[in-house]
């Protein structure tokens, strides 16, 4: 069995977007130079809601000059760090005032993030629209088929791959790596193995993606079986070269299982194949792993290896802190975070939040606010996230009006999307009517009506009820407690954002 490296629409395939052990999100911390070019201003114009060719329309009125290839480079930058928005914006720009030709990879690019930005229907419709010439392409058909399994289309991401069969598209793994994905999320355990088996057939050598793939649907489903038949067949073939990403899988699986000693011997034989290019993403995962199975000596262990390799990264705080958070030992935490403190500089609010929201959950509400305090102090800004936590925190806690304080401190943070949870919301529009406080109230749905995607009506029948109750508003209200009703105490935890 051969590796197969060459990726004809490398970027359009899905496996950074599955599976927690493919691929390693981090945020890197780095003081921006204090030059002025049209890169760092764009890079500065973090709000989707404001125009970002605004920023490029006023470079240009300046008599400065931006070449093509530079904005396809910010393109780029723009979608690494998944600000689709205005990424989506400068390709547009580029068509209408450089009237520039469009290469199939551009296309590619387009559709994919049309299918972020807009959702799935308006992809198809841009797809559609494609001249013929351009649009059979393994590009275009790849970025197609990765929309329709990032939005678990099954039947329409089947019917693509049938076509790119046809075309004769499938020549390598890629395209097969996101089908692959895609029923590994959706539970089709036989399909992944018949497409697997087609691939065999055909002569389609394995990449390590495909590999990960499996063992992470086997590990999805505990399947250890499963698992240890591909481990054998890795190790056996000298052509395959292992990395330290497949055992980490393969330890998930076990750990899932509840067998704990294999999960450490997978571990073990994974720390043995850490890089100096991949100890930083292999070390997080270890933590998040070490902790899954409460293994608090093995995290220390872990984390003072990390700091021995040099600079400790926000992505390696924040996997520290939410393992401490797992094993209970907030003290731990608490110290991991002073120290971040004191060596940051860049404030990543990702990391406080869990310690405040283990706070909220263990019902430690001062310990919370406190906390918050001091990172307001320090100029941090509270994101809606951590709001709305405390809303939940505040909630469980019996304290209403503290709830519909932070609820609301979460709707004014106007990121479009964002849905609260559904079942609190409606106990503090509840505790509103019942208060008579129809301002506070008022105030809540005029918010949720800017920012949240629920409907017009939605909003008019819940105001109907706060204000006179009639069956039919009662119905909407009653549905709206209903649409979070969840397991044990995860209804009070959720909260839901926008791509």
């Amino acid at each position: 069995m051969k590796l197969f490296r060459s990726n004809p629409w490398r970027g359009y395939a899905i496996p950074r977007v599955f599976g927690p052990f493919l691929y390693h999100t981090e945020t890197v911390p780095r003081s921006a130079p204090q030059i002025d070019s049209l890169y760092h201003r764009i890079s500065r114009a973090g709000d989707p809601r404001v125009p970002i060719v605004r920023v490029i329309d006023q470079w240009l009125e300046e008599g400065r000059d931006v070449q093509n290839s530079e904005l396809h480079r910010f393109i780029r930058q723009l979608r690494k760090y998944r600000r689709f928005k205005h990424a989506l914006q400068i390709s547009e720009w580029l068509s209408e005032q450089r009237n520039h030709d469009l290469s199939p990879r551009d296309i590619a690019n387009r559709l994919d993030l049309i299918s972020k930005v807009h959702g799935l229907e308006e992809a198809e419709k841009y797809f559609d629209s494609i001249p013929d010439t351009s649009r059979i392409t393994i590009h275009v058909y790849g970025a197609m088929l990765n929309c329709y399994a990032e939005h678990k289309s099954l039947d329409k991401a089947e019917a693509t791959m049938q076509k790119m069969r046809e075309l004769g598209f499938l020549k390598s793994p890629h395209s097969y790596n996101v089908m692959l994905i895609l029923y590994s999320r959706m539970g089709k355990t036989e399909k992944l193995d018949n497409l697997v088996q087609e691939m065999e057939n055909k002569g389609i050598y394995w990449d390590m993606f495909t590999i990960n793939i499996r063992l992470n649907a086997y590990a999805a489903t505990s399947d250890i079986k499963g698992i240890e038949k591909l481990l054998m067949k890795m190790e056996a073939d000298p052509e395959i070269t292992i990395n330290w990403n497949a055992y980490a899988v393969a330890a998930n699986g076990y750990s899932k299982a509840g067998l704990h000693k294999k999960a450490i011997e997978m571990l073990k034989k994974a720390e043995q194949l850490v890089s100096r290019k991949t100890w930083k993403s292999a070390y997080e995962t270890f933590l998040t792993l070490y902790a899954a199975i409460q293994n608090k000596a093995e995290v220390y262990r872990i984390w003072t290896l990390y700091g021995g390799m040099g600079k400790v990264w926000n992505s390696g705080y924040l996997s520290m802190v939410s393992s401490l958070v797992k094993l209970d030992d907030l003290d731990g935490a608490e110290k991991i975070l002073e120290e971040w403190e004191s060596v940051t500089a860049f404030l990543d609010f990702r990391i406080p939040r869990v310690l405040i929201t283990a706070y909220c959950k263990k019902g430690l509400l001062e310990k919370a606010e406190a906390y918050m305090d001091r990172l307001k102090g320090r100029g941090m800004e509270v994101d809606l996230i951590t709001w709305d936590r405390l809303a939940s925190g505040y909630h469980a806690c019996g304290q209403v009006e503290k709830a519909v304080e932070a609820m609301k401190q979460a709707l004014l943070a106007g990121v479009p999307g964002y849905k609260p949870n559904r079942f609190i919301l409606a106990e503090h529009l509840e505790y509103l009517k019942e208060k008579g406080d129809v301002e506070a109230a008022e105030e809540i749905l005029r918010l949720l009506r800017e920012n949240c995607h629920f409907s017009t009506g939605i909003c008019e029948k819940l105001r109907s009820y706060i204000h006179v109750e009639s069956p039919s508003c009662k119905k909407a209200f009653d549905r709206l407690k209903e649409d979070d009703q969840m397991e044990g105490d995860d209804r009070f935890w959720m909260v839901r954002l926008p791509e």
